[in-house]
This record gives C-alpha cells, structure tokens and sequence, in this order.
C-alpha cells in the first residue's frame, strides 16, 4: 500500500507538469502515448487503493490560464470525458441506447454565445471553468455565422481547428526551422489566443460545433441529432458524425479509422455521445466527467524494431535535435525508419542505446513516435562535439527541458540557418539566395556576416565560374541585392534572428521606439516589457543581444549597405503624441483594448500596463470604482477618463491640432 501511494505521490508531478505545458503552454514534454500510460496508472493506484492525493490531475480539469487575454467565467463548467481504447467498450457503453459518434478534434475548445440572432461572445476552454475571452479572433474564422436566425441565447461549444494543409503552407512560409510550429494544435492554439485578430484571420481557423449548451424554446424532439441538425440551418458547420446502436458502432468505428490516416483535420479518436438527451442528463456526472458521453482514443499500432543509431541535428539557433533512425517497419500503412526524439531530457528517459530493441507508434496515426524502449541498454553518447563544425557542445536547461547546443558561434549550420532567414521573403527578400546557394558562398569563404551579403558581387569572376552559375545569374543576384539594400526597420530587425524575435514583435518594436535603432539598442528590459506584447523571455533576449559588442559592430556594418526607407506613417494626426495612457476595465464602443491601443498609437500616444508618475491619462469606464489602478491614478493626480470623455477629448484636441 504504501509503494503505490509513493508512486502516485511520483505521478501526479509528473502529469501536472505535462498538462500545464501542452494545456496552458501550447508545447509537449512528453508524448501523448506516455501521457496516457502514466495517467492510466495513477487512475488505476487510485481506484486499487481507495486514496486519491490532492492535486490529482485525475481530479482536475484543464490547467489555470496564463495569457494576458481578459478572463471568463463560463456559464456551466466544461468536464473532460472518460475514456477508453477498446471498442468493445464502446459497445458495452452504448447498451440499448442509440448514440452520435463523431471525431475527438486535436483542436482548442470554444465556447459561442449568441444573443438576439448576433455572436455576442467567445471563450477558450481555459481551466474549464474560466477561460479566454476570444470574441475579436472568432469573427475571424473561416466558417463562423456572425449572425443566426434564432433570436433567443444560444450557447454552444465546438472545436477551433487548422488544418493539416493549412498547417503545412504556414509552416512552409517560416524560414527559421526552429520558429516553425510543432503541430497543427500548437498553431491552433497560438493563432486563436493572438492580441492581434488580423493574425488569426491569416491562419484560416476553422469552427467545428460539438455540443449545444443552451437554445431555450426550440424542440429538439429530446435528440442530440436535432441539435446538430438544428445547428447546420442556423449555418454553422458540426463535427462529422454518425448515429449508431450497438448492432452498428463497431462497423461505424471501422470506417471512422480507414479515413483517419488521410482526414485534413486533426483528431486523436471519437466521441460517443447518447441521442436521448432526457435520459443522458439524468445520469448525472462524477467529479470529473459527464455520464452521458465517452472518448475512444485509437489503440496504437505499435511495432517493435532494433535503433540503428540517433542522428543530430543541427539547427541555426545552436539547438541539436536528437532523431531516432530504426530498421524500417509498416505502421498505419506507410513505412516509417525516424523519429523525433524531441530533447536530451526525452532521450534520457528512454535509456537507449544502438541495437536496442523499441517500440514505434504513429501519434494520433500520422507522427511517428517512439513508445517504448525494450531492451534499456543506456549506451548511447551525447556528442561532446558539434556534428557539423566539430565545436564544443554543451547540455543547457530551460524550465523542466533539457537540451544540446552547439556553443561555436562561428558553426557553419548556424550561419546557414541564420543567412536562410535573413534572406527569406519577410526578411530582407533577397531572390536567388536558397539555402543550397548560399552554402556554397559560405563554403568558398564570401560570406561571414550579413553585411557580406551585399558584397557579392565583388566576386563575380569567381561566381560565373561556379557550377550552377553564369552571367545571367550574377546580373539577377545584383538587381536583387540592389532591390533588397533599400528595406525598412522591421525588415532588418526581423531579418538578425534575435530568438524570439518574429516579424510581428519586430514591428511592435518599431512602433513603439517610432523607429529609433538606437533607443531600441539601448532599451531595458524593464521598458521592454512594457510593450504589450514582449515578454521576460523576449526582452531578455533582446537585451543579450545587444549587450554584445560583436552584434553592434555587425548590425552598424549591414546598416552601412542599406537604405532605410520611413515606413508610411498609420496617421498624419499625431493629437497624443508625448501621452502615456492606461486602459483598464471593459470598452462598449471598442471590439477590445487592443483595438483602442492601436488608435492611439496611430495617433502618436503610447499605451502601458500600469499608472505610474509618467502616466497622463488612465481609461476606464468605471470611473467611481476603487480598483488598484484607479487608487494609483487618484494618488498621483492623474485624471481618469471613461471612454465617451476620452473620445470628446481626443476629438476636441484633434479639432486645436488642425487649427
């Protein structure tokens, strides 16, 4: 008895931890197979044992939200679901009840509420009890209804989702390997948690229906189907799925896996719900689930093969990825001999070693992943060396996650990487510059840093020699280094591969220091992270990279080769410039704070988190309340405005600042 509650008191970290990272993180620390082996067994010690520990994710759902995104509560809690990887289970569940067997979509749950036929609202799952307010991004996505026939409240839940060939042409436009996403829930979720709708409205997001929480005064006939049926001529678009019985649903899942492995949207299983929905709802629900639904996750085909060996590889950032390379072997009809092993803290856990014996499976019957070592031999090396540059590597940990970096500044994968992002169509968009070129400039000694880019055609004699090469080659490269050389700030900044640093916070930053270098050179992290938008971890990264002299000295002699040209200002009307302005609250005339910052940064303010003795003007509609910021406002004699003032005062002063 006691060992089992020590393993549990093991587990329950273990799984805690893994669950805020793929829940609240939108990463993975461990795969979903182990997750679910570990999670089965701290279910099955508690039920064995009689004794469940606080802080059981058996308990528990979902995690607490971390975003700086306004926070709801949900009107009833959202559960997770039982589950189960047999079918016979399934049938077993269903009885003699009829049942909607639908996909379990890989996506990021939300919650729509229509009030008088208009979407009123959208919140993310969260923690299951509160989530996310969304509502700017879900008008964004692809296939919404902004408007309804039904005029009363409706409450719904579905899936936001993207799909594998949206996934992949996003991927695709990425240039840095390391910035691109992991898989299509990863991007999911980033795209729908975004400051900034425009972002989502890029990322065609998808919104699946599942679940019909509240539409009083319409006859469903007591039929989950009539719901979703209902859901389709109010114009939305539901999950696949099918009505079964006990005598069907074993056929029904059948067809359900053969179209699995080429299905466009993401799924790891299906949902049995009961059609009743009197009876379901009468079954009432445990601490943790609901009664009247189950979720079958796919019993993983799983092979066993003999490792060949781990390749490393190396990326721009330094970072060497650890790839499983095994004896080849069919798994979900396809051949499959690699995998991701993820980090050195994944590979460690699995205790391999070359010749061992493993077990692969397919995630979610599309990412080959390794289950299961067998035979545990601990023999396999980390290299101490780069494999590309033969420098120095080293183990460095962030967070729980350990990882192998190359610490060789001058490493040729990092260079290649790096000038491949430089390059790149959102960068300085330079033609003509692949990966494959520019390796061999860099082989043949043309290029050491960004600056020599521009250089190139200094070496034309030798280039026109070159295989691949001629004289109508050096002429396009010319016309494009010439094109490339007259950019912007946000070009450049994006284009030196600050980590971190995408094109979306390049641009933030220009806006911010109004295209200042040098300020944006010497900011602290403190001012930095008064930006919405940039993070500890960004503003540290930003810091470090300019607190190196080397870095200076490169990005002045690139500067020296182009032309910055002024990008066009959002407005003329710069009635704020010099006001350093809080919003706090709810906006009624505003979609959100966002939409209300970028006003006044358009017009030459600047918008902080907190009151502090630079502030000028705090907004918040509530102008009596005796919240922190207005205490803070009160003490400082900042006058405090609710929106309607704040508009009758930025329309007055733009009135004196055309004058």
């Amino acid at each position: 008895m006691e060992k089992k509650i020590s393993r549990m008191k093991e587990l329950i970290p273990v799984l805690t931890e893994a669950g805020k990272a793929y829940y609240a993180e939108s990463r993975e620390i461990m795969s979903n197979f182990e997750y679910d082996k570990l999670y089965d067994e701290l279910s099955f010690l508690e039920k064995e044992t009689g004794v469940v520990l606080s802080g059981s994710p058996t308990q528990k759902v979902g995690y607490e939200v971390v975003s700086s995104l306004p926070k709801e509560a949900h009107e009833m809690p959202m559960l997770s679901l039982d589950k189960t990887k047999e079918r016979e289970n399934l049938k077993e569940w269903l009885g003699d009840q009829k049942g909607i067997l639908s996909w379990k979509l890989d996506g990021l749950t939300i919650v729509l509420t229509y009030e008088n036929g208009t979407l009123a609202k959208a919140v993310t799952r969260g923690n299951g009890e509160i989530g996310e307010v969304i509502t700017a991004n879900a008008k964004t996505f692809v296939n919404i209804p902004l408007t309804i026939a039904y005029k009363g409240t409706l409450i719904l839940r579905g899936e936001a989702i993207i799909t594998y060939s949206d996934f992949e042409r996003i991927n695709a436009q990425i240039g840095d390997v390391d910035a691109k996403y992991k898989n299509p829930r990863n991007l999911c979720s980033g795209s729908v948690r975004q400051l900034n709708s425009q972002v989502t409205a890029e990322r065609n997001v998808r919104f699946l229906a599942h679940a019909l929480v509240k539409a009083d005064g319409v006859d469903f006939k007591n039929s989950r189907k009539e719901q979703f049926e209902w859901l389709k001529r109010q114009g939305f678009e539901p999950v696949e799925y099918r009505e079964v019985t006990a005598d069907t649903i074993l056929d029904v899942i059948e067809e359900f896996a053969e179209k699995v492995t080429e299905y466009e949207i993401p799924s790891d299983g299906l949902v049995l719900l009961l059609d009743d929905i009197a009876y379901g709802e009468s079954l009432g629900r445990t601490a943790k689930f609901p009664r009247n639904a189950i979720a079958f996750k796919w019993a993983d085909e799983i092979r066993e093969t003999k490792l060949r060996y781990i390749e490393w590889s190396a990326s721009r950032t330094g970072l060497i990825n650890p790839v499983a390379v095994f004896e080849p072997v069919e798994l979900e009809g396809t051949t499959v001999s690699r995998a991701s092993v993820h980090n050195i803290s994944v590979l460690e856990s699995f205790e391999l070693g070359e010749g061992d014996t493993i077990t692969v499976y397919k995630a979610n019957m599309i990412i080959p992943q390794i289950a299961d070592n067998l035979t545990r031999s601990n023999t396999l090396q980390i290299p101490d060396i780069c494999p590309v540059c033969s420098g120095k590597t080293e183990i460095r940990q962030v967070g729980d996650v350990r990882s192998l970096y190359c610490t060789n500044p001058e490493c040729q994968a990092k260079k290649i990487k790096s000038f491949s992002l430089f390059v790149s169509r959102d960068a300085m968009n330079i033609d003509g510059l692949s990966e494959m070129t520019l390796e061999k400039f860099i082989g043949e000694g043309f290029i050491h840093e960004f600056a020599d880019i521009f250089d190139l055609p200094k070496h034309h004699d030798t280039i026109v020699e070159m295989e691949g090469f001629g004289e109508r080659s050096v002429e396009k490269l010319k016309e494009a280094l010439e094109k490339a050389s007259h950019t912007t700030l946000v070009r450049v900044i994006y284009s030196l591969g600050i980590a971190g640093i995408g094109l979306a916070g390049a641009k933030m930053l220009v806006r911010h220091f109004r295209g200042d270098l040098d300020a944006m050179r010497h900011a602290s992290v403190e001012e930095l992270t008064e930006i919405d938008g940039i993070g500890d971890v960004l503003a540290d990264a930003w810091v470090k990279f300019w607190a190196d002299e080397e870095n200076n000295r490169k990005v002045d002699t690139l500067l020296a080769k182009l032309t910055i040209e002024k990008e066009a200002e959002d407005s003329q009307d710069k009635t704020l410039e010099g006001e350093v302005i809080v919003i706090t609250g709810s906006l009624q005339h505003f979609t959100n704070r966002k939409a209300l910052q970028e006003l006044i940064e358009s017009k030459g303010g600047k918008v902080t988190g907190s009151v502090t003795s630079k502030t000028t003007c705090l907004i918040n509609n509530d102008t009596a309340s005796n919240s922190s910021k207005n205490k803070k406002a009160k003490e400082l004699g900042i006058p405090i405005l609710s929106e309607e003032d704040f508009m009758k005062k930025l329309e007055a002063e733009g009135e004196n600042h055309a004058d």
